[in-house]
């Protein structure tokens, strides 16, 4: 059977596989492969800057086609790599050795020892990863998050004035604004966006086991340390960590994804808010011609994107969590475990940029039902009773919430009749009275 998206295993590289097929540069292994030549190439030019001395005469004029090994790298290129790890059964020497040969058709292969030099295979992985999780991150995923954050901040401008019945533990509560609702999800994910950017790209870069052993004593007058800042801190963009064992501590990385867990728990509460109104009536659903809500009940429009949201998000902070908790533990000097969970890292990004995009899809499909909401403001005048009570309380009136609470807690309906009824026999002035009959459902709603 060949793998396509009918295929597939996974629903990321299956049904889903046209929402997220952008990714597949940066996680994929064709893209794991990829910027492992690239950080290979980038290291053996900053070998030649620094300059060792068999490289000190290197042409610099041949940076250009260097670089062009990783900038015009093809599938075609990895399946050879890919050819090679079975005899090798390693991927990165496999690397290694597609770049001699390509050094060797350049003319330049007296060189090709400093390739790979002194590096052992987590120096390019604890480098590769985290580059191109960066560059995903900049390109791909901080921006579908800022697509979400648009789109709310425009329903919410949209819908700024709209009086909405809240609700507390489930129970009808003192009424708020459609807009500022909104604008709680606005605020609560511009802080967590703050605290994932703010969160550095870590990356291991020191040999064997973290001190430069080889590169020392082949070079002990150079100061690797001050290299390898430079290296992965200017070169690539990326933040060094300064004691290390054979790998990467993937502390900031469980920080990364953490933060991405908690973006993604913010957007199951909207999603769920969302479904809820939905069944409230609140909002109505677009309907596209042609789409079915039900096989079997064809008046029904089903939230889907936001449960499509909510399950997918759900799928991604399950990773997460398993990523944050298992990848800062490792072994001694080092055990394998980080690396099959590393391949796996592109998952929970897929998943969430599934989840970004259905709820996109699903808020431009929103439309507000004005009747539905003011029919429950309408139901609801016993929520007008802490305003009542509490404007009492500044004017001294004796027991005001005991007033209000044996009002509200008859076995009848608050309506708005029974509620001016009760002001008009309240031993206050009639000024406090006008002021007490213009407080309602629709406009108690506070700053």
């Amino acid at each position: 059977m060949l793998l396509n998206s009918l295929t597939a295993i996974s629903p990321v590289d299956g049904r889903y596989r046209r929402q997220i097929e952008n990714l597949a540069k940066y996680f994929s292994e064709f893209g794991l492969i990829h910027y492992r030549v690239r950080v290979e190439i980038e290291y053996f030019i900053a070998l030649c800057e620094l300059p060792l001395p068999q490289l000190e005469g290197f042409d610099k004029g041949l940076y250009k086609n260097l670089r062009a090994i990783y900038e015009n790298f093809s599938e075609e290129d990895a399946l050879k790599i890919k050819e090679t790890e079975k005899v090798t059964n390693h991927d990165v020497k496999a690397v290694e050795y597609f770049i001699k040969d390509a050094f060797e058709v350049l003319g330049i292969g007296q060189h090709s020892e400093f390739i790979h030099f002194g590096l052992t295979s987590q120096d390019v992985n604890n480098t590769a990863i985290p580059l191109s999780l960066k560059e995903a991150m900049l390109v791909e995923v901080v921006p579908t998050f800022q697509q979400v954050l648009t789109k709310l901040h425009e329903l919410a401008e949209q819908w700024k004035d709209i009086a909405l019945l809240a609700h507390t533990h489930g129970q009808p509560a003192s009424p708020t604004r459609l807009g500022k609702e909104l604008l709680v999800f606005c605020e609560r994910i511009e802080k967590q966006l703050e605290m994932l950017n703010a969160v550095p790209y870590a990356a291991k870069f020191g040999g064997a086991t973290g001190n430069f052993n080889a590169h020392n004593v082949a070079y002990p007058q150079t100061d690797w340390v001050a290299f390898g800042n430079s290296f992965v801190n200017d070169w690539l963009g990326l933040s060094r960590s300064q004691k290390t064992t054979q790998i990467e501590h993937y502390d900031m990385l469980a920080a990364m994804f953490d933060a991405l867990k908690r973006l993604n728990t913010i957007l199951i509460d909207f999603s769920r808010d969302v479904w809820t109104y939905v069944s409230m009536g609140y909002f109505k659903q677009k309907i596209k011609a042609g789409e079915i809500g039900s096989s079997a009940m064809p008046h029904k429009v089903n939230p889907i994107d936001f449960e499509n949201a909510e399950g997918n998000l759900g799928v991604a902070n399950a990773l997460f969590e398993h990523f944050s908790a298992k990848l800062p533990i490792s072994r001694l000097q080092r055990d394998l475990t980080d690396s099959t969970v590393l391949r796996n890292l592109g998952v929970p990004v897929g998943h969430t940029v599934i989840a970004l995009k259905s709820l996109l899809k699903g808020m431009d499909k929103l439309e507000l039902n004005q009747e539905a909401i003011d029919h429950h403001l309408e139901e609801n005048w016993a929520v007008v009773a802490e305003g009542i009570q509490t404007v009492l309380r500044r004017e001294g009136f004796p027991k005001p919430y005991e007033a209000l609470k044996e009002l509200t807690r008859k076995n009848e309906k608050i309506t708005e009749k029974r509620i001016k009824e009760f002001i008009d026999t309240l031993d206050v002035s009639e000024k406090v009275k006008y002021e007490l009959r213009r407080i309602s459902p629709f406009n108690y709603t506070g700053i």
